[in-house]
């Protein structure tokens, strides 16, 4: 036997026989984040239920995100257009609503459309002439966030809105947005939280119950004999792409709503957090593999691990750091594990 080999024989002894299943490891890792809280626990801060009500809140963005970045990773691929597409969102919905008085039955399906579009526009060039997806999306990137900055003007889209004379108004918050930065049920749930189990049972119900679902793991594992088996890889890619955009875009509505205003900046460095959450999750960047399951796993453990460095004060830049490691641990992890 080989070095090698018995070095991978001695990892493998070193763990229970179940920590070979992703959900397994997600779970231990989401117990130790949790561990941590009680430890770390200022003025018994983690044992109160607005603690945790908060952290969903905060956590259902990227988790949204997180849910349109699960199906492109399965599928092969990778987008780092979400979070551009994001603040482009979040800014046409502020404008149509803050300043153009739309109604939100309105503005929704029109910005929902929009992000449609991105992700569609990225899965086409992807898909159609073959251009590789970290090229393809960091383009939509870019574009998407100058279009948040021609349609804003560079500026925040608020509620105080400058009138003919060049004086300002402050008019009142539009119901969607009102409604989406909402709690319910006492205030004891927030309703962006209820938006992200939506987006995650969507997810769920594609990716097992429906027939693209088991295109997009057919693809993700081996686009070849996908292609040679029959299945349409160009038009799964293309819907990939799509949904992430649509995911993008229900993201950048619920953004708009929480800030109460669209910032052409919004979203920046939110693509790297929904990867992160697919990758802790257990969802290989390889493609082929994962679930939402461990999405939400994934979002449950960053969501805890920033709510526990904020409530002890640890800056932000900390925080990124701490960040940026456990992601490579966790792919590390998982690179482990496959040996």
């Amino acid at each position: 036997m080989t070095a090698a080999k018995k070095s991978r024989k001695t990892v493998k002894s070193v763990w229970p026989e179940f920590m070979r299943y992703p959900w397994a490891r997600a779970l231990a890792a989401l117990v130790l984040v949790l561990a941590i809280g009680m430890v770390f626990n200022p003025e018994g801060v983690f044992y109160r239920w607005g603690t945790h009500r908060d952290m969903f809140r905060q956590i259902a963005v990227p988790g949204i995100l997180a849910c349109g970045m699960t199906l492109v990773i399965i599928a092969g691929g990778i987008d780092l257009a979400v979070g551009s597409v994001l603040g482009f969102v979040a800014v046409l919905f502020s404008l149509l609503t803050l300043h153009l008085g739309w109604s939100g039955w309105a503005a929704v399906p029109v910005c929902i459309a929009a992000g449609l579009a991105a992700g569609t526009l990225s899965g086409s060039v992807i898909s159609v002439f073959g251009v590789q997806p970290f090229v393809a999306t960091l383009a939509m990137m870019v574009f998407a966030r100058g279009l948040a900055k021609y349609l804003s003007g560079g500026q925040k889209i608020s509620q105080a809105v400058q009138t003919a004379t060049g004086d300002y108004k402050y008019v009142d918050l539009p119901r969607a947005m009102a409604f989406l930065d909402s709690k319910i049920l006492g205030e004891n749930i927030a309703v962006v939280t209820l938006v992200l189990l939506l987006s995650l049972g969507i997810c769920h119900a594609l990716l097992n119950h429906l027939r693209w679902g088991r295109y997009f793991y057919s693809v993700g594992g081996n686009e070849e004999a996908s292609r040679l088996s029959g299945v349409p890889v160009a038009g799964t890619k293309l819907a990939a792409y799509a949904l992430s955009g649509l995911f993008a875009a229900v993201a950048g509505i619920c953004q708009a709503a929480q800030e109460h205003q669209g910032d052409p900046e919004a979203g920046m460095g939110y693509e790297l957090t929904a990867i992160a959450i697919v990758v802790i999750g257990g969802t290989s960047l390889a493609g082929g593999k994962g679930s939402t399951g461990l999405t939400l796993l994934g979002a449950l453990i960053i969501g805890y691990l920033e709510k526990i460095l904020s409530v002890n004060a640890v800056g932000e830049a900390s925080r990124l750091m701490l960040t940026g490691a456990i992601i490579v641990g966790a792919v590390l992890f998982q690179k482990t594990r496959s040996r």
